[in-house]
């Protein structure tokens, strides 16, 4: 059992129902050569009086609910007036004990808030109100020195596609340390300069690498503010905006096809995800069906090889080579009369300067890490079936993600 400096243990009762012991209790009461502390300042202080005996969750001992009883006195200080003593194991008026709340928070990383409560014999709340007080704890004592590369990205969470059904995330993804550092509400401007604001002057400006989409906003924020970094685009984007302008013409000439002959329209049926897929990892009878469709003269074969030709852009390494393949790759999209292709040829002049930022930063950063901490958001928010309320999808994000310092505490048992 752990020991409290100016209080020792009375007794402990066992509350039994039907025979059966239901819960422990153990009672605590002051030291009588100590006296109490302020609240506030920590100092010693006269005894003022005595309140009614409150209870605490604690740590379960033997799968029985523990509870600390304790009568609270109130202390004059001198400087803060007539306030409740300090009391070691709580925090405020918190009805549950730090090692407590320390022990169903770190649960709580491991399985969903309602599974934590059933198996600790508690209430979803507890755990709830446990997890926040381990995060803001956490953020307090966080450290945002050595920062040097940031990606900037949204996802999308709940229902439908309001404004308020994305979130700006800003995550760490330098090699020595990938973590959440800021997340808020919406995909606008104003969001992420809140988010920058958040992160203080110091680490803006110490930053080398920023990593994101092509989402205006956040093009427009990063220019004006992080103008000193340099602006990586995110190259998963850039393969998923191919994919798409691919299915694009996929669907429109399939229509064409299934409105003259359904024997026509049989080149293109189950051949979604083959022509999704990166081209050396279709084998077997798809790639059979591939090389038939290649063989033609079909729109979809012409807009699936040009997603397989840019493939070869990645492999530069001199931006003055690479610039020179994007504008011959740009040529034959423009000129290829698929207009899904044309899109994404625009596109990519548009923000050349910052695609060809890849290179300029020699890999020392990489979108992959943004997209794994996306990943691991959607674990997060599928174990749980999703969360009610922004509130509680903030809390959990930091809590998963954030890789927050944790309070010290004796009970460690995850």
């Amino acid at each position: 059992m752990q020991r409290f400096v100016g209080f020792v243990y009375q007794e402990v009762r066992m509350d039994c129902g039907q025979g059966q012991p239901q819960s422990i209790e153990v009672v605590l009461k002051p030291h009588g050569g100590i006296r109490g502390r302020c609240s506030h300042c920590r100092r010693p202080a006269p005894g003022y009086d005595r309140l009614p005996e409150r209870r605490w969750l604690f740590v379960p001992l033997w799968g029985f609910p523990t509870y600390f009883c304790y009568a609270p006195r109130r202390v004059s200080c001198a400087e803060h007036g007539v306030v409740v003593e300090h009391i070691p194991w709580s925090d405020g008026k918190r009805p549950v004990t730090c090692a407590m709340m320390g022990l169903l928070a770190r649960w709580a990383r491991r399985l969903s808030w309602r599974e934590t409560s059933r198996v600790f014999q508690t209430s979803w709340e507890a755990v709830y109100r446990s997890v926040e007080w381990f995060v803001e704890w956490g953020l307090a004592h966080r450290e945002l020195r050595g920062i040097e590369s940031i990606g900037v990205d949204e996802i999308h969470w709940g229902h439908g596609l309001r404004a308020d059904n994305f979130l700006t995330v800003i995550y760490q993804i330098d090699a020595k340390c990938r973590r959440l550092l800021w997340v808020g509400k919406r995909r606008s401007q104003a969001t992420l300069r809140r988010g920058l604001k958040a992160l203080g002057p110091e680490v803006v400006k110490g930053l080398r690498f920023v990593c994101s989409d092509m989402w205006k906003p956040y093009l427009q924020v990063i220019a004006a503010q992080v103008g000193q970094a340099l602006h990586v685009l995110d190259r998963f984007h850039i393969t998923s905006h191919l994919n798409q302008a691919v299915d694009q013409v996929r669907r429109a000439e399939s229509t064409r096809l299934r409105a003259k002959s359904s024997k026509a329209a049989q080149r293109l049926k189950h051949m979604r995800w083959p022509l999704l897929r990166r081209g050396s990892r279709v084998r077997g009878r798809a790639r059979q069906k591939l090389n038939a469709l290649l063989a033609s003269k079909l729109a979809t074969a012409r807009a699936w090889d040009l997603k397989e030709t840019f493939s070869y852009f990645w492999h530069y390494k001199s931006p003055i080579w690479a610039g020179a393949f994007l504008d011959y790759w740009c040529f034959r999209a423009m000129r290829s009369r698929l207009e899904p292709m044309k899109k994404v040829a625009r596109m990519l002049r548009a923000h050349e300067p910052l695609i060809l930022n890849w290179f300029r930063a020699k890999g020392e950063i990489s979108s992959g890490a943004v997209e794994g901490l996306n990943n691991k958001i959607r674990v997060v928010t599928r174990r749980s079936y999703g969360f009610r309320t922004y509130e509680a999808m903030e809390i959990a994000l930091y809590h998963n993600l954030g890789r927050l310092p944790e309070p010290e505490s004796t009970h460690r048992f995850c």
